[in-house]
C-alpha cells in the first residue's frame, strides 16, 4: 500500500509548520538532523524543537535559528531571523550537489523550481535570476528541504491538500505593504481553492504554498481509500483566540480501491441531510444507478432540534462502491457516510419476459424463489410508453401486460 499525507490547512501553511507536523506525525527527529547536515546552509544557522500547545492542541514547533546577519520581521510560520538572499541557480547547484538522498533532492528542486517560476512572474525576471528574499534565506531553503527529506524518509508517494486558508489584512516584506495573499502565494494557488478566514493575518507563505504547488493533489476532503494511521500538528508562532495556529497533518495508506472490498461484499451507504433541494434527487438517482448501485432510496426523518430531513440511503457492492460515495459526497450537501456491511441479501431468481398487449410490447420481470413464481411485474417505462402512443391510462396497459403474463404462465 502506498504512503500518503492529507495536509488540513485550516490556519493556513508554511515551511516551519510542516516541519514540526512531520515530526508530530513520526518522522525521526535524529533523521532530519542527520539529512539536514548534508546542506552547507546549516553552518549559517541551528534547526530547534519544541513540544508547544495553541488553542490546546498538543504541537510541535521547529524553528530554524540563523545565527548572524541582519533580523526581518516573522513569517506567519513564525521565523524571527536574518536571511541571506540567494538566487535560485545558486539554491539549485547547492542542493544539486549536495549527499541528500536523489528523492530528497527531486522534491526539493520540485518545489523551489514552481517557486522561482511564481516569483519571476511577479518580478517580471526569469526564474533562475530571482533573488530570494524571505523565501530564499537559510531558514527557508531548511524548510523546503527538509519538507523533502521527510517525504522521502517517510516514503510518502502521494501528498492531498484541500482548501486552503490564506488569512486576511496586509502583510509587511522586502517590497513593503501588500495584500494577503502576498503575490507569490496568489499566483502560486491562482488555480487552487482558498479562503479568508480568522484573524487580520497572513497564515499562508510563499514556502507552504510552493509545497502544494508542486507536490499535492487537491481533495477537498481525505480520499476514501486513505486510511490515516497518524495525526501530527505543526505549529507556527501567531497566537490567536479565533485559530489555533497549527497544520494538521494526516499520515497514512492509500488502500488499493479494487482490492478493498470483495465484489460480492454488499454496503448500505446513509447520510442524513437536511440541507439541500428535494430537486436534486431524480438527478441524483439516475447517476447512483448509473454508476452501478443497486438500489436507492430516500426516508423522511427528523433531526435535532426537530427539523425534518431525509435519510438518503444507497446499497451497493464492492465493485461500485467507491463510484457511489464520490457521487455522494460530489453531488451531496452531506460531509459524511455511515457505511454498514450487510452480511447477507436474500434474492429471488429472476428474469424477464416479452408479452404482446393491443397497446404494444411490455416486458414483465418474473421472480421465482425456490422453483416458485413468486411475482411478476411489468415495466413502468413500457407501460408509459404504451398508455403515451394509444391515449390509455397507464393502468389499463399493465392490467393488459399482467392477463397475458397470467395466461402464460398457466394461472387463468
Amino acid at each position: 500500500m502506498a504512503k500518503a499525507i492529507y495536509l488540513d490547512a485550516f490556519s493556513g501553511l508554511s515551511g516551519n509548520m510542516l516541519l514540526g507536523a512531520f515530526l508530530a506525525a513520526g518522522m525521526d527527529e535524529a533523521v532530519l538532523r542527520r539529512e539536514l547536515a548534508k546542506l552547507p546552509v546549516m553552518q549559517e544557522c541551528e534547526l530547534k524543537v519544541a513540544r508547544v500547545k495553541k488553542n490546546g492542541i498538543a504541537a510541535v514547533y521547529a524553528d530554524v535559528d540563523v545565527r548572524e546577519g541582519r533580523h526581518h520581521p516573522a513569517h506567519p510560520g513564525g521565523h524571527h531571523h536574518a536571511h541571506q538572499h540567494r538566487a535560485m541557480k545558486d539554491i539549485r547547484a547547492m542542493i544539486e550537489a549536495s549527499a541528500l538522498t536523489d528523492g530528497a533532492k527531486e522534491k526539493a528542486l520540485s518545489i523551489f523550481g514552481v517557486l522561482a517560476e511564481a516569483e519571476g512572474r511577479v518580478h517580471g525576471v526569469p526564474a533562475d535570476d530571482v533573488a530570494f528574499h524571505e523565501v530564499g534565506a537559510a531558514d527557508s531553503i531548511v524548510d523546503i528541504c527538509g519538507t523533502a527529506i521527510c517525504l522521502d524518509a517517510l516514503g510518502i508517494t502521494q501528498v492531498y491538500a484541500g482548501r486552503i486558508n490564506v488569512g486576511n489584512g496586509f502583510v509587511h516584506c522586502a517590497h513593503g505593504t501588500m495584500p494577503v495573499p502576498a503575490p507569490a502565494v496568489a499566483e502560486l494557488l491562482k488555480d487552487w481553492p482558498t479562503y479568508a478566514a480568522g484573524p487580520q493575518q497572513e497564515l499562508t507563505t510563499p514556502t507552504g504554498a510552493a509545497v502544494v504547488q508542486a507536490l499535492a493533489q487537491l481533495s477537498e476532503a481525505r480520499p476514501i481509500s486513505f486510511h490515516a494511521t497518524a495525526i501530527g500538528y505543526g505549529a507556527g508562532t501567531r497566537e490567536s483566540d479565533e485559530l489555533p495556529n497549527v497544520l494538521r497533518l494526516y499520515f497514512g495508506e492509500i488502500v488499493d480501491e479494487q482490492k478493498a472490498s470483495s465484489d460480492d461484499d454488499k454496503y448500505i451507504l446513509a447520510a442524513n441531510i437536511d440541507d439541500m433541494t428535494p430537486q436534486i434527487y431524480g438527478y441524483l438517482f439516475d447517476k447512483l444507478l448509473a454508476a452501478g448501485a443497486l438500489d436507492v432510496w430516500v426516508a423522511p426523518i427528523y433531526m435535532k432540534k426537530n427539523r425534518p430531513a431525509e435519510e438518503l440511503s444507497v446499497l451497493v457492492n464492492g465493485k461500485t462502491r467507491v463510484a457511489c460515495q464520490r457521487i455522494l459526497f460530489r453531488e451531496t450537501t452531506t460531509i459524511g457516510l455511515r457505511v454498514t456491511q450487510v452480511d447477507e441479501r436474500v434474492e429471488c431468481d429472476r428474469r424477464v419476459a416479452q408479452v404482446e398487449t393491443k397497446y404494444g410490447t411490455v416486458r414483465v420481470k418474473i421472480a421465482a424463489y425456490e422453483g416458485e413464481i413468486v411475482n411478476a411485474q411489468p415495466e413502468f417505462e413500457d407501460c408509459r410508453a404504451c398508455a403515451e402512443a394509444h391515449d390509455v391510462p397507464w393502468k389499463r396497459v399493465r392490467a393488459a401486460a399482467l392477463r397475458e403474463i397470467s395466461f402464460r404462465l398457466g394461472e387463468v
